[in-house]
């Protein structure tokens, strides 16, 4: 039978929603990174052009390949690689590279990051292309992305150039940004760099387009997009003490539009909500009814700290349900997963997170059983004849 007890949480949450964002992008995804608390969904599972945004994703696979090292297969940030004729025609945003070069790998990631160059995209593709092809290359991200949980994502290019096919949604995008962040910490401060001069070529294409860094609000990445077909768009992340939120947006009219919808986003989320902590692991939250054990209840406590994100203006006490099947039987072992702890707040999505056992509970002796069945039998006969059959 599912029991359900209604706990009461040490913590002081917000009678008074935050207000809703009314982003003017045609879709949007906002996600509080330290919390996994989904902020603001507009669309974002739609597969749409994703334009240089999709960069990000050669970029992690790029980062793979150097984490796996030139003799696995991979790269190295020293490896000077070839310029084909394919990788130097491409316009747009550019290295400005000719069949000449041979490029030092790590200039070809800050050529990536912070020029957006397509020519840089292309040359790192048919390196670690199985065909030696971009479109071998963007094969094999299409097959990555799905891997890794990006399911509305699928690649022709290595760069976002417009071509039939080229899709990411704004979830997928801010699931690959999330990973860029978290697996690869060493590689990621070049996201907020906000030049780079290469060789000393077109010093007009020497400063990152991300319109949110220098402006003090903790922005250090990820990656601009735009296209005619795409609008503006801007896979961005900031950081304001322990806090960090990764937000997506895509079709915005002007570069300018962009900028401004992007700074409103991150104070938005830094200003209306904040995080508060339910407990460390260890902390009980309820108790549980034991059947055939030595212990007539056991204790449900968190098996990790638990943080929860809240409006931050009103306030009323958090209250959530623990569900769990029960009575639960013995023996019961220290940290198993007895129940969950279910919390549903205003304008966010709930939260559920598992409970596990605070102690062992042994199997009750002969005495225990006897008076269990006994029990049992009472509350059947008492039950009346329907609910007895």
């Amino acid at each position: 039978m599912i029991r359900i007890l209604v706990a009461s949480l040490a913590l002081i949450l917000f009678s008074m929603p935050a207000a809703a964002f009314e982003t003017r992008a045609t879709a949007a995804y906002v996600i509080d990174q330290t919390t996994g608390t989904v902020l603001l969904n507009k669309d974002a599972d739609t597969p749409l052009p994703p334009a240089s945004m999709s960069k990000l994703m050669t970029l992690y696979m790029a980062f793979e390949a150097i984490e796996r090292g030139k003799s696995n297969g991979g790269l190295d940030l020293t490896e000077r690689l070839p310029v084909s004729s394919h990788a130097m025609s491409y316009g747009g945003s550019t290295m400005f590279l000719d069949t000449t070069d041979r490029v030092v790998v790590e200039d070809l990631l800050r050529g990536i990051i912070v020029l957006s160059g397509n020519d840089a995209c292309a040359v790192i593709a048919e390196a670690l292309s199985p065909d030696g092809t971009e479109y071998g290359f963007a094969r094999l991200m299409t097959q990555r992305a799905q891997q890794i949980g990006m399911t509305n994502s699928t690649f022709t290019n290595s760069n976002g150039w417009p071509q039939a096919g080229h899709r990411m949604s704004m979830r997928d995008l801010a699931l690959v940004a999330n990973r860029l962040i978290s697996d690869f910490p060493q590689f990621y401060p070049m996201f907020a760099e906000r030049e780079f001069l290469f060789d000393g070529r077109a010093p007009q294409n020497k400063a990152n387009r991300n319109p949110l860094l220098g402006l003090g609000i903790g922005a250090d990445g990820l990656k601009t997009g735009h296209t005619q077909e795409a609008g503006y768009g801007l896979v961005g992340s900031a950081k304001q003490g322990d806090r960090r939120v990764i937000f997506v947006i895509s079709g915005l009219e002007t570069a300018a539009a962009r900028a401004q919808e992007s700074e409103a986003i991150v104070n938005w989320a830094f200003r209306q909500f904040s995080e508060r902590s339910i407990g460390k692991a260890g902390k009980q939250i309820a108790q549980a009814p034991v059947a055939m054990g030595t212990a007539q209840t056991v204790g449900l406590e968190l098996a990790e700290d638990l943080s929860v994100l809240a409006p931050v203006m009103g306030g009323k006490d958090l209250t959530g349900q623990v569900i769990y099947n029960g009575p639960i039987h013995a023996p019961i072992t220290k940290g198993d997963t007895l129940a969950e702890l279910v919390i549903v707040r205003d304008e966010l999505p709930e939260i559920r997170v598992p409970l596990v056992a605070s102690a062992s509970v042994d199997p009750g002796g002969f005495m225990v059983k006897i008076t269990a069945a006994a029990l049992h039998l009472i509350e059947r006969l008492n039950a009346g004849p329907q609910d007895a059959s």
